[in-house]
């Protein structure tokens, strides 16, 4: 039984050893963790001189007929740095914390360097009270890495680590994303026009199918059948939308002012009901797969020749409950913001044929033909995919920044922030500000080479390396972020090596931001076979 496999002495002992080193780690941290003199925080300014609008002025700002009503939020604090400057408060309003917003880089060392062992930060108000009442019953106190914090987010990072962020284990899933990265291809040979060789412009929804068959593969081993057995069926439908909603009524209800703490709103139901569509849709598939391995106590029958085992079945191993939720929060959160990436990184190479043409030169030398194979050894030899892939987070990152909550009284831009104060770092609003990037709005992979010393890698430069985080930083940094990174050099060398890629259309409001970006045009991309 599968029991009997859960509570393995050496198992046990590992997990616990894990957890104690974490501990350790935390108790040198505190003896290091403020790295600032005395002498600086009293000559800082106070906190309360820090500027920023009053709560009532907020409110207005927001409310319709505000300057910010009908703007996406990150669009509003652009325009609040214009008033205010690079660092100001935005006021808590209805239960929320205040936050000090920060667009001055030369700040995030501190930030990042004062973070501590178990780096804080403000959780989804409405994803923890989903979690532990609205269904509680399912989730027995097991949030996740999402929506916790301090020693109970330490508890599952520490389990979680081992197997996602080693990039030895991450590679293991090679073969994984290779099958599921073949049927793309012929998707997209099924779907283009015979005539101008275009897919349709809704494009981004096979994007979103190649995110989360490839996320059902390594989580569950389980394929879906989004691309073309069972892309038509109303349950893969209602995910995708579930998960498009999601990110919607997060920006409504967890960035803008909203009084559903007090008063629960049409939006605070919607969210509800759309958190249990993808909890029930995704908990059907993660029960299809614990049945599996139930019966096959062997692992002779779960994991399929040639593939690595599924993160469910390594994690189920450590805590049956973590295994749940983890395999849960990879579907969720990582469909629509790898879609939006492989989006950012098509437009940058189908606009950029000279880069095109000079990452289709090195992917040759190591795919000499379009069906030969992509293995972990020749993968390493691929710089330049890897400089085009950061150079286009660059241009589209997913997310503005993040948020911390340092353990101990720093100095920010002269002001003296106290222990526990959200600081939002909108370092990827910063990445297309010439104040800080050369030449923002051209697509120069070369500046990202080490040891590229042409003309154009050296104008393009960026001096402060903590401008360029699009996974975050730190111990807190994506869990996930060497399966996206495998999922999209996969991607995105298959379809060079097959495809011409062309997109014969203006960019210029290619990406809404909402809580994350979403693209906003038809990807109407032309994919022109290769006869080479």
């Amino acid at each position: 039984m599968l029991s009997r496999h859960l509570k393995t002495a050496d198992q046990f002992s590992w997990h616990h050893l894990a957890i104690a080193k974490v501990r350790s780690y935390v108790v040198q941290a505190e003896k290091q963790s403020n790295n600032v003199t005395d002498v600086s925080l009293e000559n800082a300014r106070p906190y309360s001189e820090v500027p920023g609008p009053s709560k009532l002025e907020l409110i207005r700002l927001f409310l319709p007929g505000g300057e910010f009503s009908k703007k996406p939020f990150f669009t509003a604090i652009a325009g609040m740095e214009k008033k205010y400057g690079p660092i100001f408060r935005f006021p808590g309003v209805f239960d929320k914390p205040e936050i000090v917003i920060n667009l001055n880089p030369a700040d995030y060392p501190i930030i990042f360097r004062n973070e501590g062992a178990w780096p804080d930060r403000r959780v989804f108000d409405t994803f923890v009270y989903h979690r532990e009442k609205h269904r509680g019953e399912f989730f027995q106190g097991v949030e996740g890495i999402i929506s916790t914090s301090g020693e109970k987010w330490a508890e599952m990072r520490t389990a979680v680590n081992p197997i996602l962020m080693q990039p030895k284990n991450a590679s293991l899933y090679l073969n994984t994303l290779l099958e599921v990265n073949n049927e793309f291809l012929e998707r997209i040979r099924y779907i283009r026009d015979p005539s101008t060789l275009e897919v349709p412009g809704d494009f981004i929804d096979d994007l979103s199918r190649l995110a989360l068959e490839g996320i059902a593969g390594i989580a569950l081993n389980t394929r879906l059948g989004l691309i073309h057995k069972n892309r038509d069926s109303s349950e893969s439908k209602t995910i995708m939308k579930s998960v498009r909603r999601f990110f919607v009524l997060s920006e409504e209800l967890e960035i803008k002012p909203s009084i559903w703490k007090y008063v629960k709103t049409p939006k605070f139901y919607e969210m509800m009901r759309t958190l249990d569509t993808l909890t029930d849709i995704c908990n059907k598939y993660i029960s299809e797969a614990l049945k599996r391995m139930e019966h096959d106590s062997e692992g002779e029958l779960t994991s399929e020749v040639g593939k690595e085992k599924s993160v469910l079945e390594k994690l189920v191993r450590v805590n049956k409950k973590f295994a749940v939720v983890m395999a849960l929060d990879m579907m969720v959160a990582g469909i629509d913001t790898t879609s939006s990436t492989l989006t950012g990184l098509l437009l940058c190479i189908a606009k950029n044929p000279d880069k095109q043409q000079k990452l289709f030169e090195e992917i040759k030398q190591i795919l000499p033909q379009k069906d030969s194979q992509l293995k972990i050894e020749n993968m390493q030899n691929l710089p330049y995919l890897r400089t085009c892939i950061k150079e286009a987070m660059r241009l589209y990152p997913i997310l503005p920044g993040t948020v911390r909550r340092l353990p101990s009284d720093v100095v920010l831009s002269g002001y003296r922030i106290p222990a526990g104060t959200d600081i939002s770092i909108g370092a990827n609003l910063l990445m297309r500000d010439e104040r800080y990037v050369p030449q923002p709005d051209k697509f120069i992979p070369e500046r990202w080479l080490r040891n590229d010393k042409s003309a154009q890698a050296l104008e393009g430069q960026i001096s402060n390396p903590f401008l360029y985080v699009p996974f975050g930083f730190g111990p807190r940094s994506c869990v996930g972020k060497r399966i996206v990174n495998m999922e999209l050099e996969i991607t995105l060398a298959r379809l060079v090596r097959n495809f011409h890629i062309e997109f014969n259309y203006p960019t210029e409001n290619a990406f809404e931001m909402k809580f994350m970006i979403v693209p906003q045009i038809p990807l109407k991309f032309k994919f022109a076979e290769r006869k080479e």
